[in-house]
């Protein structure tokens, strides 16, 4: 865990995504002590006339923005580890885009264990197995 979406605006840029995935990444293992080898990550581009902010496209704006959704086991980060998450996550971001619009969100989404899991086991399953 965790399963990662990211979104970000503009046309497709292998470059950007490579970055961005290598930041997140990071960010995840660094601030949410999660393992690398189970960070999934999908990243999605939305053409920057179909994104909209206070309704205006951010092509109009001349402006970029993200929106990350990271689904993590709920109870394994605090508050505390969630809020510099976010915080770090943008700063992260905006060094890639100095663009980047304020309005660019991140949800981490606390998911119950036992409605959670990969490889056809849920996350209780494997703390129940690992007698924690």
């Amino acid at each position: 865990m965790p399963h990662i979406v990211l979104h970000l605006s503009g046309p497709v840029d292998h470059g950007l995504a490579r970055r961005s995935v290598d930041k997140v990444i990071d960010l995840t293992c660094r601030v949410l002590d999660k393992r690398p080898e189970v960070i999934s990550i999908q990243v999605l581009f939305t053409p920057s006339e179909q994104w909209f902010i206070a309704g205006k496209t951010l092509a109009e704006t001349g402006r970029s923005a993200f929106h990350l959704d990271i689904s993590v086991t709920d109870e394994t980060n605090t508050k505390a580890e969630k809020a510099r998450f976010i915080r770090e996550l943008f700063d992260a971001m905006k060094e890639l885009r100095p663009d980047l619009h304020e309005v660019s969100y991140a949800y981490v989404i606390d998911a119950r264990a036992a409605a959670y899991g990969y490889g056809g086991r849920t996350q209780e399953y494997r703390h129940q197995q690992a007698g924690v």
